[in-house]
């Protein structure tokens, strides 16, 4: 059984069609990066896939461990194990980090003790070089672009996903902060973890080694490769997969 399989997928904004007909296996235990030009509709898959309401598919369907999750709100969908790093975290004035990850895991049956939780909220935080007392701030209200991609990694860790988008996890890091933010994603690997990450850089996947690496171009992959892909795009860009689709 894959972890994620996406077969045909059709996602229309307004009148303009982002994605086609587009499909995607991630089996079971890999990490998957997908890359690809400004405007190609990466970022609008991660939304798909976890259901935001404003990207509703138009045809396909999005299996899940089996399970057709297209319906699915993304309340629903993250009760089965997606879970979507933002590349834009929002911020959720009056809620504070705790308070939030601990509803988060109730409803996902993961209850704890007070003490308990706190112990482990404050080990990954520890993890993460994120200072505790953010815990008792309100989810990234006057936070940094570093704080906010902690925060995301932080409740990452707490909810333990089975598979997750990291949607431009990288961007706005400093070195120290990229390398923490990828021994921490590297922690969860195994057997039943996958991930998709959407990402321009190299400078993750240096840390982060995937399995496979897919290009996409006009809603559509036009190649797949392993990490080779990556550097030949740092050398020449996009246009020398241009060149190949036209030939």
């Amino acid at each position: 059984m894959q972890t994620l399989e996406i077969c045909n997928l059709t996602l229309p904004i307004g009148e303009k069609c982002i994605l086609e007909n587009f499909s995607l296996t991630i089996p079971p235990g890999e990490i998957h990066v997908l890359m690809g030009k400004n405007g190609m509709g990466k970022s609008s898959l991660a939304k798909a896939i976890a259901g935001h309401p404003d990207y509703p598919i138009s045809g396909g369907e999005i299996i899940f461990r089996g399970e057709n999750v297209t319906q699915l709100s993304p309340e629903e969908r993250a009760r089965r194990g997606i879970f979507l790093a933002f590349q834009y975290p929002i911020e959720i004035p009056g809620v504070s980090i705790a308070n939030f990850i601990r509803s988060a895991m109730n409803a996902q049956s993961k209850k704890m003790e007070t003490v308990a939780f706190y112990k482990l909220l404050h080990e990954n935080m520890d993890r993460l070089g994120f200072d505790r007392k953010f815990s008792a701030r309100a989810i990234n209200v006057d936070f940094s672009g570093g704080e906010k991609k902690r925060c995301e990694i932080l409740q990452m860790l707490m909810l333990q996903p089975s598979f997750v988008i990291f949607d431009e996890i990288d961007s706005g890091l400093d070195i120290d902060a990229l390398k923490c933010v990828a021994e921490n994603i590297n922690s969860l690997r195994s057997e039943t973890f996958s991930a998709l990450i959407i990402t321009h850089y190299q400078r993750l996947l240096d840390h982060i080694h995937p399995h496979r690496v897919h290009v996409l171009e006009n809603g559509k992959i036009i190649t797949s490769g392993g990490s080779e892909i990556v550097k030949e795009l740092e050398k020449k860009g996009y246009a020398c997969f241009d060149r190949e689709e036209k030939s």
